[in-house]
């Protein structure tokens, strides 16, 4: 039997320590009813609003707009801030400085936070996909072939986001600093992209937004989900799903670059001396 690479013995630590986190956060009461109320939260909203009419759609309710937006924000929230706060936790704790010492640290902790973060995604995802049919009617208009559609944008838009959420907590170093930084910007991102449906883009952001991932994982989803005549409420009028999908994997491949590179640079400037003085700080805080 061959001896595996060190790369891929990286790769197969980092996989089951992200297996092994995942397992804990289900084990874990507070992070699984986190899961259930925000899930329970969303669904009885769009069911109290099933009768409310979106004008000019052709019919559609608030719900079959929604819902496609509010998935595409999950995926961002889940994938930037969980990332984001767990790396510069563990930068602060000293976690990112023990993985020094662990040849191929840096794969080995990458992997399992990708691993860990698109796993504790799913028990979200499954809560609102399985009810979607029965609380909200079938929305599939392109039969059996719409759900994988819809798989396969979810793991595009998981891709296109994670990376940020990397980069964005080695660069924050800090929780707090997550907060400023990180958090700030992806709540207004999510607010100017349209959560709600197309409709609620202010026109002046029409621009801007369409340079992110979130609106074109949303716009995704939508000409997935949506019948035909939805798209008079995009921008443009028209569905371009193939745009969306290779906004969404530029995002993706700049990313899986990017976010190495800046996690090296961390590990580098981890140090004992920088973690003491770190601790010392907190201490007198």
């Amino acid at each position: 039997m061959s001896t595996p690479t060190p790369r891929a013995w990286a790769v197969r630590t980092g996989v089951r320590r992200g297996v092994v986190e995942f397992r804990h956060m289900l084990r874990n009461p507070e992070d699984i009813g986190w899961n259930v109320v925000i899930g329970i939260g969303i669904l009885v909203y769009l069911v109290t609003q099933r009768d409310t009419a979106i004008p000019g759609s052709g019919g559609l309710t608030l719900p079959d707009v929604a819902l496609p937006g509010i998935l595409a924000s999950l995926i961002l929230f889940g994938m930037v801030m969980g990332p984001a706060f767990a790396l510069s936790t563990e930068i602060e704790d000293g976690t990112v400085l023990r993985m020094r010492t662990i040849p191929r640290g840096t794969t080995t902790y990458t992997v399992g936070m990708v691993v860990s973060q698109v796993l504790g995604a799913l028990p979200m995802l499954v809560l609102l996909l399985a009810p979607w049919p029965f609380l909200l009617g079938d929305p599939m208009h392109r039969g059996a072939g719409g759900w994988v559609a819809v798989v396969g944008w979810l793991l595009l838009g998981t891709l296109a986001t994670l990376p940020i959420g990397i980069v964005g907590g080695a660069l924050a170093g800090r929780p707090t600093r997550v907060l400023l930084f990180v958090m700030a910007p992806v709540v207004a991102l999510a607010f100017l992209s349209g959560v709600f449906g197309p409709q609620t883009i202010p026109p002046w952001a029409a621009g801007p937004v369409q340079a992110f991932p979130l609106y074109w994982l949303a716009h995704g989803l939508r000409s997935t989900t949506l019948p035909a005549g939805a798209e008079g409420l995009e921008i443009g009028d028209a569905w371009y799903p193939g745009i969306a999908a290779l906004v969404l994997l530029a995002w993706a491949v700049v990313g899986l670059l990017a976010a190495p590179a800046v996690l090296r640079r961390t590990h580098a400037r981890a140090t004992a001396s920088a973690l003491a003085a770190r601790l010392d700080a907190l201490v007198g805080r």
